[in-house]
């Protein structure tokens, strides 16, 4: 980064990220100032915006929180924490009811109720879609547009934040590249809600741009991060040359398609499994040198246009018709369970430093995140982190945030050359099957690469997964193929990498 330009107070927290969970916070927090990061344009370069599933909540007659809790308990296999869990669902419709009020457009029944899907590893249909399967882009939508119309709300475009600054153990600002040059925010919160790592895989569903910047920065402040190497690989990304790879929702499955080969034999008895049983499923057929199609022939048959127009519509792009024809897909890097250690506050272990979304571990996924729990978790954590910081900023209703960058002709920054190797090895060491072998492999060719963000961030996804002697949810080891008795996160950070248990 060259030189910083000038000095800037934020006026209030920083918030590095665009996405869902970023811009609840911004809205939440109104009237407190805040100043918000984008690295492109707002509403693009974000999963939300992709996201084609729902958010899950109780909502239904036959539905309650606790049974909300127990799905999400059974597919975290074991690492997720109870009572954030407990605390997440209870909150989910509520979540509903504030993303309506800001004028989100959900399906509804024609009584007016919400219309509930199901997806994999639900026992109950508690998944609330808005616009069919483009929910994301609906409440990407609906969050962007509130955001825009509150003056406690600054939006940075083209502006990437460089490092967290940290002075005595507590943050004091970050550098922004922006379309005016480099500068210094300051600011005693800064909000990490920067996504996932998806982009780090040849096989994703996810922006290429979603590459851990927010565990590089948070791991280079200080921060603790928990669990990396458990990643969620999708079991169906449409498999068609793709980059990435367009999703087919669970959903789809949800109404009835099925895994089949291509000798039509079924890939599994359940299609509704978790997500790590059905990738696994699909990954040995594949290395069986067999191919994986979902037929929707049937179900939900001449009906799949209307359900998923937006799936349809790409399907029909690559010459694909989902009512008549088999759907080839392979499963690909979807959600990133791990991330930085926070509590239910947002709170890292470094003071003043916050994440949320994807970025941030909860204790909500455990080693699996159940379907849906995403945009919900985005939602809930997002409005609760916001609560704190209204409680804890001084002077949180009468400042004002700092006026964003004038917008020059902007040149995007070259791809970090970095990104296309980290990408080859975290896909052949760290994919759905992973030995010490290959890991091991892979730590020594990411050590020359861990000046940047992205081999920083594959070093150590990689590292946890050596740690990891053991096969649990998300992640399996072909060496170690049984859950271990002794249930244990494994964390990093700056100073010690090191393995603690689960109290």
């Amino acid at each position: 980064m060259t030189a910083v330009t000038r000095v800037v107070q934020a006026g209030g927290p920083v918030i590095v990220g665009a996405g869902l969970a970023g811009l609840t916070v911004a809205v939440e927090l109104a009237p407190l100032p805040c100043v918000v990061l984008s690295a492109g344009p707002v509403s693009t370069g974000t999963s939300t915006g992709w996201a084609q599933g729902g958010v899950a909540a109780a909502l239904g007659p036959d539905d309650s929180p606790d049974l909300h809790t127990a799905d999400t308990l059974a597919a975290g296999a074991g690492l997720c924490d109870a009572d954030v869990v407990r605390a997440v669902t209870e909150a989910g419709p509520a979540a509903i009811s504030w993303l309506a009020g800001l004028g989100a457009r959900f399906d509804r029944e024609p009584d007016g109720t919400y219309r509930l899907g199901l997806e994999g590893a639900h026992t109950r249909r508690r998944i609330v879609h808005a616009l069919g399967d483009r929910t994301g882009a609906e409440l990407l939508r609906t969050v962007v547009e509130a955001a825009r119309t509150r003056p406690s709300v600054s939006l940075w475009e083209h502006s990437v934040a460089r490092e967290v600054l940290v002075a005595d153990g507590q943050v004091q600002g970050v550098l922004v590249d922006t379309p005016e040059g480099p500068v210094e925010l300051r600011t005693g919160s800064v909000v990490l809600a920067t996504g996932g790592i998806g982009g780090l895989f040849d096989a994703t569903t996810n922006p290429l741009t979603s590459r851990g910047q927010g565990l590089a920065l948070g791991f280079r402040a200080g921060a603790a991060l928990r669990d990396l190497e458990m990643v969620q690989f999708h079991p169906t990304a449409l498999d068609v040359g793709l980059d990435p790879m367009p999703l087919v929702s669970e959903a789809v499955r949800g109404e009835g398609a099925v895994l089949v080969t291509e000798r039509g034999e079924r890939v599994l008895r359940n299609p509704l499994a978790a997500r790590d049983v059905v990738s696994r499923a699909e990954w040995a057929q594949l290395q069986a040198g067999h191919r994986v199609f979902l037929d929707a022939r049937s179900a939900p048959g001449a009906r799949f246009a209307e359900l998923f127009p937006s799936i349809a519509a790409t399907a029909l792009a690559a010459g694909i018709h989902p009512a008549s024809d088999l759907l080839p897909v392979r499963p690909a890097a979807h959600y990133h369970m791990g991330g930085i250690q926070v509590d239910l506050d947002g709170r890292t272990t470094v003071p003043g430093l916050f994440a949320v979304g994807e970025v941030a571990s909860t204790g909500l996924h455990g080693a699996n995140r159940l379907a849906s729990n995403s945009l919900l978790e985005a939602v809930v954590c997002g409005r609760r982190l916001a609560r704190h910081l209204r409680r804890t900023t001084p002077g949180a209703a009468g400042g004002v945030p700092a006026a964003a960058p004038t917008m020059r002709p902007f040149t995007p920054a070259p791809v970090d050359p970095a990104v296309r190797r980290v990408r080859e090895i975290l896909t052949r060491a760290a994919g759905v099957l992973r030995d010490a072998e290959g890991l091991g492999t892979a730590l020594e060719l990411l050590r020359e690469h861990v000046d940047t963000d992205a081999g920083l961030v594959g070093y150590l996804v990689v590292r946890s997964a050596l740690q990891r002697e053991e096969s649990r949810g998300g992640h399996t080891r072909t060496d170690f193929p049984a859950a271990s008795t002794e249930v244990r996160h494994t964390m990093m950070t700056a100073t010690d990498l090191v393995t603690v248990g689960v109290r």
